[in-house]
């Protein structure tokens, strides 16, 4: 069939409509893929402003010009979803730094009109599907964005079908071997599981029949790639997956449902932890079935899922099946509070960074969320877990400030309060509130809370930093015998903010008092550089321990033969400035010149001490990362360091006031290794700070 027929089968054309579509068709273009999306929007019951505006869009690729010119016979609707798609790049091939902005994209077209994500996601559904392997690099990473990006943004619309197909293929294209395997393995056991489909399928109807409800029985069998991912969270063999097929029951009303529900358990008996009521509590997505898993004729468990001809339709099409944006309605419905994250994201979206803005996306699309309104019905979502201060800065940054604590469900309750699903929360503010503790960030959950927080302290607090920061410097200079009249000489100065690049030492007192720099971390460089500038060890041409290896790779003075051994307390490497502590009768100790213990040896047994030009060894260094609290850190720091190809001997990890504080034990060869692994530290994202134990 001709695509003009297949519309005209469909849709009930004016004959300016006709023209309009004809005109469009006029132009070579992907006939299949074209016609394969129609199919789609034609599945969905989607309009026939969608279809003009689509094909008016996929002649825009071919001719944009001509496109724009025909434009202009476009109703406003029409223009609508035109305009819409142009918003958008052709999403196809995408490398990780233009993944943000083509998803920034999507979801300000989604602003515009909401069919355009839907039939777009449509287009990405059939790109995929036509992929073979061998794949280009270019094809891994539309898969993987595919996989990772556009089918949980699928499911989350509710379109849980496509959400499925998508992730086949994805599994069908990345690991072909065993997607065949398991294809081939299910068909062993297709005709087995027809007669119990068969047997059951008539159980049910005599069920239907018995209570006189109208209904049909649908049967399906498990998603090849949600049996894959079954395997392999529960470490099984495919003979060990009993919940191969399922059924479905659909019937007219909620009523209907729950005496269907009750019928299957009087003469099936279920298995009490696979018993789900999503009625009466939906998912986020709006999800609504009744789910159970019972044991049957076979001896083997199947699951049964009941819901409403209405609720299958919501399942099947998601928000497709709500023209919200059309419909002039006074009230709100419960779709309508689930659907807010749209323009919550898209309020957001222009005022983040890419990276920034991707992160979050798929903080959102992986993990639990609540939606939780204002009173005036305005419905804000949250990650699980956020309190009445993430609500308040979700309200405004200046609410959020001046928060004192607040209403939910019209009870006080204090600042901390998680929030739950449903909930009313109402913010309470004084004028005279000096603004968030730092007690804050142990206790919110979003980031933006998180960010507007940071922002106070930076502007309103910085004074308060200032003076903060002189104390904690002082005090970190006074632990290791120095003054800081000693140490703030106007040479290391000028050269410790070139190196943090700052401008004054309000700045760097600004940064430790707000904790974006470590005090003990900052001192230690001015010592390092008081030390090496005033000679404190009598470095004497005669008296100087040189280091060096032997044949034997044993570390030894080159000048004596004297053994040589490195401190554990400050872990020494080549290109450090270092100092030697001769010890009865075990040779000399190698400490780095800035060895916060050196004050408490004896003076007179330092000696200077040089490294020889060639000194071969794997030396120990330890590091510290200082990183936010978030899901995953703890992986992209290994992750990181791994595909640097850093070898670690030790990696320890610990939640400390709301932070996570990683200690990393690396072998390195020379002081540049462990200053190229702190760059690639402080380049995470969630990193605060990366130094190195002093």
């Amino acid at each position: 069939m001709k695509i003009i027929e297949k519309i005209e089968a469909n849709y009930k054309l004016t004959e300016k409509e006709a023209s309009l579509i004809n005109s469009l068709l006029d132009y070579d273009m992907n006939e299949t893929r074209l016609s394969d999306i129609l199919d789609f929007i034609i599945e969905f019951k989607l309009d026939k402003s969608s279809v003009i505006g689509f094909l008016a869009y996929q002649m825009f690729k071919v001719e944009p010009k001509n496109a724009d010119k025909l434009s202009l016979q476009f109703n406003k609707d029409e223009m609508s979803i035109y305009n819409g798609f142009k918003h958008l790049k052709d999403i196809r091939y995408v490398s990780k730094t233009e993944e943000a902005e083509d998803i920034r994209k999507m979801f300000l077209g989604m602003g515009n009109d909401i069919r355009v994500v839907i039939i777009k996601l449509a287009g990405i559904l059939f790109d995929i599907k036509i992929l073979n392997p061998p794949l280009s690099e270019g094809d891994k990473d539309f898969v993987q964005n595919v996989k990772q990006v556009f089918a949980p943004l699928a499911e989350r619309l509710g379109l849980s079908s496509m959400k499925s197909i998508m992730e086949d293929h994805c599994f069908r294209l990345q690991d072909p071997v065993m997607y065949n395997m398991l294809i081939s393995e299910l068909a062993k056991q297709k005709d087995e599981n027809a007669q119990q489909i068969q047997l059951t399928t008539y159980r049910l109807n005599k069920i239907l029949e018995e209570l006189g409800i109208n209904g049909e029985i649908q049967a399906r069998q498990k998603h090849v790639s949600s049996i894959f991912r079954k395997i392999k969270a529960k470490n099984v063999t495919l003979a060990q997956i009993y919940d191969l097929i399922a059924m479905r029951v659909l019937v007219d009303t909620v009523e209907d449902c729950y005496a269907v529900f009750g019928k299957i358990h009087a003469i099936y008996k279920p298995i009490p932890s696979r018993v789900k009521d999503y009625i009466s509590s939906p998912k986020p997505n709006g999800y609504q079935t009744l789910h159970t898993t019972v044991i049957v004729e076979n001896g083997r468990p199947l699951e049964i899922q009941i819901r409403t001809f209405e609720m299958h339709k919501h399942c099947e099409y998601g928000i497709a099946a709500h023209w919200i944006y059309k419909e002039k309605r006074g009230s709100t419905t419960k779709l309508d509070q689930k659907l807010s994250w749209l323009r919550e994201i898209m309020e957001n979206a222009q005022t983040m960074s890419p990276e920034d803005f991707v992160e979050s996306l798929k903080t959102n699309l992986y993990t639990g969320e609540i939606f939780v309104q204002t009173p005036r019905g305005k419905v804000l979502e949250f990650p699980e877990g956020a309190t009445v201060i993430d609500f308040a800065y979700a309200i405004h940054s200046d609410i959020g400030n001046k928060c004192i604590g607040g209403k939910v469900n019209n009870i006080m309750r204090p600042i901390f309060t998680e929030l739950k699903n449903g909930d009313v929360v109402e913010i309470i503010t004084s004028p005279t509130s000096k603004g968030p503790s730092r007690d804050w960030l142990n206790h919110i959950k979003t980031s933006s809370a998180r960010s507007k927080i940071k922002a106070f302290f930076k502007v309103e607090l910085k004074d308060e930093n200032i003076r903060r920061g002189k104390i904690m410097f002082e005090e970190a200079a006074k632990i290791r015998n120095f003054s800081s009249s000693q140490l703030l000489e106007e040479k290391y100065i000028e050269e410790l903010l070139f190196k943090y690049s700052m401008s004054n030492m309000d700045e760097l007192y600004a940064a430790i008092g707000g904790g974006s720099l470590v005090a003990a971390q900052v001192v230690g460089r001015f010592i390092a550089l008081y030390s090496k500038d005033h000679d404190l060890f009598k470095k004497k041409q005669n008296s100087v321990v040189r280091i060096s290896t032997s044949k034997d790779g044993v570390v030894v003075d080159g000048t004596s033969g004297m053994l040589i051994r490195y401190a554990g307390c400050c872990h020494p490497v080549t290109g450090d400035d270092i100092v030697g502590y001769i010890s009865h009768g075990s040779g000399v100790t190698i400490h780095r010149a800035d060895c916060q213990n050196l004050k408490f040896l004896e003076e007179e047994r330092l000696i200077g001490a040089e490294w020889e030009e060639k000194v071969s060894t794997n030396f120990i260094a330890e590091i510290k990362a200082i990183t936010e609290n978030i899901t995953g850190i703890v992986s992209k720091l290994t992750m990181s360091l791994s595909e640097a190809k850093v070898s670690m001997r030790a990696f320890e990890a610990k939640e400390v006031a709301g932070q996570v504080e990683c200690t990393i034990v690396v072998f390195v060869q020379n002081k540049k290794e462990i200053e190229k692994i702190i760059t690639i530290l402080n380049q995470i994202k969630g990193v605060k700070e990366a130094y190195r134990v002093n």
